[in-house]
């Protein structure tokens, strides 16, 4: 059966520049018709890869294929990628048309014949009232999706997008990801999409990747990646988790019995991990929105796990209030209470409570 057309396989691929190892021998698939988010901090080697995948930047070795076929050393137009790029690029003397239509007039069409298309795509982004604007009578958000209408325009099989929403403002941005991935299902083009903002991430991507120095720390749906982290950095990274350190004290059966700094007899199950014994060092992972917290009166059941922590400080989110414990030491203990659930009976500041979660939403990481 032949390869969808915008499905991208990297077989080993990596990058040096010079000394330094950028990308270090990356195994990834990403299907066609995918958005694809690469996340990680500055420096991991996320824009790298992209450039690699858009033909702007060669392989050390490994290979790139797109559509099945193997594209490495091949120009960005043999490849039909399309990159966008952080600052936009817009030319600042063309009308917003004229600036769609570039790549078109570049290739040798009519001006009729890229008009047409280029009115076409501004009517997909939206702009059709400002096709004779020139960019810099845009807002921030319009300039972008010149940008995005300009990059489709050449029907490539991949979509190449570096950073594309850091440089708007918080509510801009939200409107912007709407934009984005409705634009990526009406085109039906695989989108992939580099980025170090965390919940940009998830809210777009079917597929997540991410990256810590040079290689794939973990890759998979939003929702398994942010609530299933394999491993400690992964989960501090993407947030939303606490992560305690332990030791293990005993194996029982189907889970472990773990004593961690001021907490004793943390039920983790093993969830089908065979390699742990009794005195090994590990991470538990607990998402801050299943800690409870409760008064430190209150008896809890067996089958909840609870520590003793005193509130450190309460930050008010709108929908949740984030309360922030010191009770492991080195981690910090963080609290997603409900809004309507806190104010029943609000804790302040230095109050000591009980953190309790289920024992069942314990995760053992790597």
């Amino acid at each position: 059966m032949a390869a969808a057309k915008g499905d991208i396989e990297l077989a080993g691929v990596y990058k040096r520049f010079g000394d330094v190892v950028a990308v270090d021998g990356v195994n990834l698939k990403i299907p066609d018709a995918a958005y694809c988010c690469i996340l990680g901090p500055s420096g991991c080697g996320k824009t790298t890869i992209l450039r690699m995948i858009a033909g702007h930047e060669d392989p050390t070795g490994g290979e790139i294929l797109i559509g099945g076929d193997n594209v490495t050393g091949l120009p960005p137009v043999e490849r039909r990628t399309a990159m966008m790029f952080q600052s936009y690029a817009l030319f600042p003397h063309l009308t917003v048309r004229d600036n769609v239509a570039f790549a078109l007039r570049v290739r040798g069409l009519s001006k009729p014949d890229r008009y047409q298309a280029a009115d076409a795509m501004l009517e997909k982004v939206r702009l059709t009232e400002l096709a004779d604007r020139l960019p810099g009578h845009l807002s921030g958000g319009q300039q972008q999706r010149v940008a995005l209408a300009r990059a489709a325009i050449t029907e490539p099989r991949v979509l190449l997008l570096d950073e594309p929403l850091s440089a708007l403002d918080e509510q801009l941005r939200i409107q912007m990801r709407t934009e984005l991935r409705r634009m990526q299902r009406e085109l039906g083009i695989t989108f992939i999409h580099v980025t170090h903002t965390q919940l940009e991430a998830i809210a777009l991507a079917d597929l997540v990747v991410v990256m810590e120095h040079g290689r794939i720390k973990q890759a998979g749906a939003a929702r398994e990646v942010y609530a299933e982290p394999r491993d400690r950095y992964v989960a501090d990274f993407l947030g939303g988790q606490n992560v305690l350190s332990g030791t293990v004290q005993t194996v029982n059966g189907a889970s472990l019995i773990v004593s961690a700094p001021q907490a004793k007899d943390i039920v983790v199950p093993l969830a089908g991990r065979s390699r742990v014994a009794s005195g090994d060092q590990i991470d538990v992972a607990v998402r801050r929105d299943d800690i409870h917290l409760r008064r430190a009166s209150v008896t809890v059941d067996q089958d909840w796990n609870a520590l003793s922590a005193r509130i450190r400080a309460i930050e008010y989110q709108g929908f949740f209030v984030k309360v922030m414990l010191d009770s492991l030491g080195e981690n910090e203990l963080v609290a997603y209470v409900p809004e309507r659930q806190f104010f029943e009976d609000a804790f302040e500041v230095g109050d000591v409570v009980l953190a309790t979660w289920s024992a069942e939403r314990s995760r053992l990481l790597v």
